[in-house]
C-alpha cells in the first residue's frame, strides 16, 4: 500500500493491518497478495507491518508512479499490469528488509544467498525429488558439510527439516483441494500412509483425514 501523506510503501501480512490505514489515512492504492504455501513461511521471518519510504529511492518511486497511473487510467489490461507491478513492488520491499537485516534467519535469508538459493529453487521446483544432502550441496556449489552448516546458519534448520515442512505445506494444500491423501502422500516420499499421518499430526496437530475436504453424499 501506498501512503500518499507520509511517501511510504507499507506490508503488512494481514489484510486487517491496513485497516487504520485507510479510514484515517490518505493513501494512493492498495494492492492485496495472497501467498499460498509460502505464508507460514514469511510470517515467520517478517514483522507483520513493514515501511519503506520512496521519495529518496527512485527505482520504487518510478514502480509507484507506474502502478498509480494503472489505478487511475483504468485502461484495457489494467488488472494485469498492475498484478506484475505489484509482485515486483513486493520482491522490491522484500529485499530492503533483506538487505538492512530487518528480516529474521529464515528460508528469505537463505534466498539472498547466492549458493543456498539454488538449493532452495531446487527443492521448491521438485519437491517430489529424493533430494539427500548431497544432491543439494552439490546444487549450491558446496562441499557437503559446508552446505549443512551454511544451510542452518541462515535458515535456522536442516536441509532435511526444511524439505520435509515444504513437502508437508504442499501436501496439505492438496488435501485441502480434495486431492486423494494416499496419492499425495506417495507424491512427497511417503511410501507408508501411517509415516506420512504421524508426520502430519506432528506438523499441524490434526490427521490429514481431518484437513481433507468433505466428500458430498
Amino acid at each position: 500500500m501506498e501512503d500518499k501523506q507520509s511517501g511510504r510503501v507499507m506490508l503488512y501480512l494481514h489484510p486487517q493491518g491496513t485497516d487504520h490505514l485507510i479510514k484515517n489515512g490518505n493513501p494512493l492504492f492498495a494492492l492485496y497478495i495472497e501467498f499460498n504455501q509460502l505464508a507460514p513461511a514469511l510470517a515467520a521471518a517478517l514483522p507483520q507491518g513493514m515501511s519503506l519510504e520512496v521519495d529518496n529511492n527512485q527505482d520504487m518511486a518510478h514502480l509507484v508512479h507506474l502502478i498509480t497511473n494503472e489505478v487511475k487510467s483504468d485502461r484495457c489490461g489494467a488488472k494485469a499490469v498492475i498484478a506484475r507491478y505489484g509482485e515486483i513492488l513486493l520482491v522490491r520491499l522484500l529485499r530492503h528488509q533483506l538487505e538492512n537485516g530487518q528480516a529474521k534467519p529464515s528460508f528469505l535469508a537463505g534466498l539472498a544467498d547466492d549458493r543456498i538459493s539454488r538449493a532452495l529453487v531446487a527443492i521448491h521446483e521438485k519437491p517430489e525429488k529424493l533430494w539427500n544432502n548431497d544432491a543439494l550441496a552439490q546444487e549450491a556449489g558446496l562441499s557437503p558439510s559446508r552446505f549443512k552448516q551454511l544451510f542452518a546458519q541462515l535458515v535456522c534448520e536442516t536441509p532435511g527439516s526444511y524439505l520435509r515442512r515444504w513437502r508437508l505445506m504442499l501436501a496439505k494444500t492438496e488435501i485441502e483441494r480434495g486431492e486423494r491423501i494416499d496419492k499425495v502422500a506417495r507424491k512427497y516420499g511417503y511410501r507408508a500412509p501411517d509415516a506420512f499421518s504421524r508426520a502430519y499430526l506432528k506438523e499441524y496437530g490434526l490427521r490429514p483425514k481431518r484437513t481433507a475436504k468433505p466428500t458430498i453424499q
